[in-house]
């Protein structure tokens, strides 16, 4: 754009120096001739990198997901290709679930036993709590019996002594009320005896042997629901939309649960344009601004964009956490460039972008919109020497 414009200025002033010699062409319009350029294109240039700043390092990265199976086993099922588009929710690969399904069986059937368990505990719970309540009332019923046959102890006493009654009917109330004090201790005893079983209980109220019994019933759920995922974990999906890299998983591998060790890369199609700046251009840029990249996978050809945000972080910035003091002044720090993120806007929405692919862009703010053009036009100049490859083999 600089040199259209110089040719432009330069048939200007060979209309009005030696074609029409309006003006003469002394040391004076000489002088005034070639600073005029110079400082207009200086001027142009700098106040343009403010209104319209532009970046020779825009990106393309894509999130990448390193697979590495939950569960352990031989692999039977790669039905994926490499490079090719899969959808989230696609089987990747398949694990041998026969070893899963037979934990999983073998905990289902000691579900019956152990349930019969509860309910033999709740059972003898319940037996205990029957027990407690019949002592108690009858030895309720038994000190009823036994104050009134200490009454009637008294009474027949006082008769028989008096000889208004028979010594017999005295004798015959003393038998009865050692045996009604007889029936009751042995009903305490046999209370204490209840309420001594019961007295080894949890703080919800329950019998030991059924909070055992319950704990082991909920141990075993939560074996049974653990063997269920890994049954589920034996078949791997697609977390996303996107293509799996370097695969070199075939059945009959075995995959491991290990992190290092993953058994594929998968790429997602979600992306990431980031166009690189210096810190003093983006005072202008804001969120929705439009912009334009002219990346090298595609020669001659702009891709519209809005600018998304600015990711306000630089590496420079960043202090490692140790346990020693940073040192300064030892090696210059490289100079930090602010990322802003862009997002393909319009007819360019959904164009493809390779993952890694580079390029230049610009951005265009809401300030000095007239000289845009210029910006516009540097970068489709740029974009048609990407046809260019410039090697000698």
């Amino acid at each position: 754009m600089e040199v259209i414009l110089l040719l432009i200025y330069s048939f200007f002033v060979w209309l009005i120096f030696f074609k029409f010699k309006w003006l003469p062409w002394n040391f004076v319009s000489q002088v005034v001739v070639v600073s005029l350029p110079i400082f207009a294109m200086t001027a142009l240039i700098l106040v343009l990198n403010v209104v319209a700043p532009s970046s020779s390092d825009v990106r393309a990265i894509n999130y990448v997901v390193q697979v590495v199976p939950r569960v352990t086993g031989r692999v039977i099922e790669v039905p994926v290709e490499a490079n090719r588009p899969v959808r989230k929710g696609e089987v990747l690969f398949r694990i041998d679930p026969v070893p899963y399904q037979q934990q999983l069986a073998a905990l289902e059937a000691k579900l019956p036993e152990l349930s019969a368990k509860v309910d033999s505990a709740d059972a003898y719970q319940r037996e205990l709590g029957e027990q407690l309540r019949g002592a108690r009332a009858t030895r309720e019923a038994l000190a009823v019996r036994l104050q009134l046959a200490e009454r009637r102890q008294r009474q027949t006493g006082e008769l028989a002594s008096s000889g208004a009654g028979s010594r017999f009917d005295h004798e015959q109330a003393q038998t009865e009320a050692a045996s009604l004090r007889s029936d009751l201790v042995s009903t305490t005893a046999q209370m204490a005896q209840v309420q001594q079983k019961l007295s080894a209980q949890t703080r919800d109220g329950e019998l030991s042997e059924v909070a055992q019994a319950q704990a082991g019933m909920v141990q075993l759920q939560a074996q049974i629901v653990e063997a269920r995922w890994q049954l589920e974990q034996t078949v791997v999906r697609a977390p996303a939309d996107g293509s799996v890299i370097n695969l070199q998983l075939r059945e009959g591998s075995y995959a491991a649960s290990l992190p290092l060790t993953p058994v594929m890369t998968f790429v997602e199609r979600e992306q990431w344009i980031l166009a690189m700046f210096s810190q003093n251009e983006l005072g202008n840029v804001a969120p929705g601004n439009e912009a334009e990249i002219a990346l090298k996978v595609y020669p001659n050809r702009i891709i519209k964009c809005r600018v998304d945000s600015v990711v306000w972080a630089s590496g420079t910035g960043q202090l490692p956490i140790s346990g020693m003091i940073p040192q300064t002044g030892t090696s210059p720090l490289p100079p930090g460039r602010i990322a802003v993120r862009l997002r393909p806007d319009g007819r360019d929405r959904d164009v493809f972008i390779a993952m890694g692919a580079q390029g230049q862009g610009a951005i265009y703010t809401e300030h000095g919109k007239l000289i845009h053009i210029v910006r516009r036009v540097i970068l489709r100049v740029g974009s048609k020497l990407d046809w260019l490859v410039l090697k000698l083999h």
